[in-house]
């Protein structure tokens, strides 16, 4: 039942992902004005002749994000039409397609016309939103095609608000962390956890702010987790999806923080340790808005 959609969930999910990657690599590498300040086009061209590797970077990243945009509006109308008599279908189809739209907007906008730091850090969240809606369309037809699948769990009603609290954080927390490569404050303080060498750093800066904050609002985060963890195990030790997503957040946290400060310590000399940071993020907040589907549904204990 619903193999097609399936298969196409799936595979759209990839390409979201990958579209979020590039998009990293964009952000890294420095490429956003690798096609100049022309949209749709690049230099005013459709295809860019003998371009340097920024202009490569730029435009493949343009090319496989509009492919994705109609596998994304594809996903959407399929899983409405299929999946209709399912309550959360209606709202992540409408999700998908508004995120993956409107951050290609941003990203156009962007170029042409230039955006402030504090916009252009959405653009990672846009994304995130996005690739988190059609993994969640994709588990729907998994679910759908299996009654058994189907899964509602029985938690408290502080438990459930706590989870959704804990997913809104994640998001802020994301879009600190996408704040700090625009603002270009990766490498603002060198060492971990200490800043320059000091607990305050006596010279100050806003680069420094940026990064000090986004560092304390991983440290929330990661105890916010920490908590819900705990919370899981001791309450619902028996509801073995719960358990395993929260396990699941455990290990995406930790290898985010590790991941993080392996940035600060290869002073950011290594592009696959910044990609790795952003692919994790994304990953931990699509199973966070798992849980949050779940909890959603829940019989009240």
């Amino acid at each position: 039942m619903h193999k097609g959609l399936k298969r196409f969930g799936v595979f759209t999910s990839l390409g979201v992902l990958l579209v979020l990657i590039q998009g990293a690599v964009v952000t890294n590498t420095g490429s956003g004005e690798g096609c100049g300040q022309t949209w749709p086009l690049c230099f005013g061209q459709v295809i860019p002749l003998d371009p340097p590797p920024e202009t490569v970077i730029e435009f493949s990243h343009r090319l496989i994000a509009g492919i994705v945009g109609m596998l994304v509006i594809i996903m959407a109308i399929w899983s409405w039409r299929t999946l209709k008599h399912l309550s959360e279908t209606k709202f992540l189809a409408i999700i998908s397609v508004f995120m993956i739209i409107f951050q290609g907007l941003l990203g156009a906008g962007a170029v042409v016309f230039g955006q402030s730091d504090l916009i252009m850090a959405l653009h990672f969240g846009f994304s995130a939103l996005s690739f988190a809606s059609v993994v969640l369309l994709t588990r729907l037809a998994f679910e759908d095609s299996n009654p058994k699948r189907h899964y509602v769990p029985i938690v408290s009603k502080s438990y459930k608000w706590f989870v959704i609290g804990t997913t809104i954080y994640s998001y802020l927390a994301i879009y600190t962390g996408a704040y700090v490569k625009h603002r270009d404050a990766t490498l603002a303080c060198s060492g971990f956890p200490l800043c320059n060498g000091e607990l305050i750093p006596s010279v100050f800066h806003d680069a420094i702010a940026v990064q000090l904050l986004h560092r304390a609002a991983a440290m929330i985060l990661v105890t916010l987790l920490l908590i819900l963890f705990v919370w899981t195990l001791k309450a619902y030790k028996k509801q073995s999806v719960l358990v395993f997503c929260s396990v699941l957040t455990i290990i995406l946290v930790a290898g985010q923080a590790a991941s993080g400060i392996a940035v600060v310590f290869t002073q950011n000399s290594t592009l696959t340790i910044g990609i790795f940071h952003a692919l994790l993020i994304s990953l931990l907040f699509t199973v966070l808005c798992y849980m949050v589907m779940l909890v959603n549904r829940h019989k009240q204990s």
